[in-house]
Parts: C-alpha cells; sequence; structure tokens
C-alpha cells in the first residue's frame, strides 16, 4: 500500500514559485470568511484566482464556476475551501482536468482523496493555508503580525 507523502517546506514553496493559477472551490463572497480574505490576499500578489462556488454568478468581480470542469482555463492548484468529507469529488474533478496539485486548507483532511490525488500524479498540501504559507515564504506575515518576533504593536516606517 502507498503511503501518503507529505510535502515539505520547501515543496509547499517550490508549489507557491511554480504554479499561479489556482482555482479556489468552496471561495466564498462574504468578505468575512477565510477564503475570501485569502482569495484577496493571493489576487494582490498576482497569482490567476478562479472562483469555484455554484452559489454565486461573481466573486471579487471574477466569474465563479459551478464546478471545477466548468472553468475554460488551465488550473494548475485546486484550493479547497470544503469540509474534509467534500474532498473526495473534488479530486476526482482535479485529476479529470489535469491540474498539478491539491491544497486543502487548514482544517480540511482527507487522506483517501490525498493518496488517490498523489497517485494520479498530483502533489497534496493538506491542512496548511495558501495565503499563510505564501506569506511565511515571500514576507507578507508582518502584516497581520504572525511569526515577526516583533514585541510592540507599532509598525516602523521606513
Amino acid at each position: 500500500m502507498l503511503q501518503l507523502v507529505v510535502p515539505t517546506a520547501y515543496d509547499r514553496l517550490r508549489i507557491l514559485t511554480k504554479y499561479h493559477s489556482i482555482a479556489m472551490v468552496g471561495l466564498s463572497a462574504n468578505q468575512y470568511r477565510p477564503s475570501h480574505f485569502a482569495a484577496i490576499y493571493m489576487l494582490s500578489e498576482g497569482y490567476n484566482i478562479i472562483p469555484v462556488n455554484p452559489a454565486y454568478p461573481e466573486i471579487l468581480e471574477r466569474k465563479c464556476y459551478p464546478r471545477l470542469k466548468d472553468v475554460p482555463e488551465k488550473i494548475e492548484v485546486v484550493d479547497i475551501f470544503r469540509n474534509s468529507a467534500d474532498v473526495p469529488p473534488i479530486v476526482d474533478e482535479a485529476i479529470e482536468i489535469g491540474a498539478k496539485v491539491i491544497w486543502m486548507q487548514l482544517g480540511v483532511i482527507n487522506e483517501a482523496a490525498a493518496l488517490k490525488a498523489q497517485e494520479a500524479g498530483l502533489e497534496v498540501v493538506m491542512d496548511r493555508c495558501v495565503k499563510i504559507e505564501h506569506a511565511r515564504f515571500f514576507g507578507g506575515l508582518n502584516l497581520i503580525g504572525l511569526n515577526t518576533g516583533v514585541i510592540t504593536s507599532r509598525r516602523r516606517i521606513i
């Protein structure tokens, strides 16, 4: 039986550097949801964010698609903001459309689906936030005050 390969920090950095087309499955139009904040951040960093959610026609002034199969452009990373139980059919679609990476957000864990994706040749990141990982690698965490080593709330003006 194959064993799940857990990506290293270097693997996650390589993914974020190599791939720039991200379909966010479960992206919400609600500005207070973590998916919305992550999408805004990744857009500001130059990524092509493709909303996938049947509940909305448009999110962040971008056409929203009901399913991965409906997206007319090439998708490299499928970023999943759904319950862990909802992951298997999303992985099946990602395999079908030729995505390169399955990225399951914080708290989204489905080892069987992850193994299936890896067996199909996709890289898998599980239980990690794409926005937090990007910010950690590229210096964006100080904007929200995480892991900066700074003890004051005052921001230095340069």
